[in-house]
């Protein structure tokens, strides 16, 4: 019994110390990959455990130029913009909601009249 508590043990100290070492930069969190390997190996198992619970993260990196929305990607401009046409962009967009809100009142007021008569 004893025998398999320590061998699982270890197993899950090595297992710690390869994922900690094979792991990217980008996914080890809180600490640096060295002071993890530290930690697990002067706290074994506290240290293995709290490695698997919080320094590794399990997600692959969100690339914030498609913000996370692979459709985005290929719908993002690839060149740079400057800011005088960010601003007509904006006043176009202004221009367009201003033009369907006129339009929603026109067909407000045309569905009053008719409900009149």
């Amino acid at each position: 019994m004893y025998v398999l508590v320590s061998f699982v043990m270890f197993a899950v100290i090595i297992g710690a110390l390869v994922d900690i070492i094979t792991s990217d930069e980008w996914q080890v969190k809180h600490l640096p990959k060295l002071v993890w390997v530290l930690l697990v190996i002067v706290l074994p198992l506290i240290g293995s455990i709290l490695w698997f619970a919080v320094g590794r993260e399990r997600t692959s990196p969100v690339d914030l130029g498609s913000l996370g929305d692979p459709r985005r990607a290929e719908a993002a401009p690839t060149d740079q913009s400057t800011p005088e046409d960010d601003l007509a962009r904006v006043e176009r967009e202004i221009e367009f909601h201003e033009k369907q809100a006129r339009i929603a009142r026109l067909e407000a007021s045309l569905d009053a009249r008719r409900k009149k008569t």
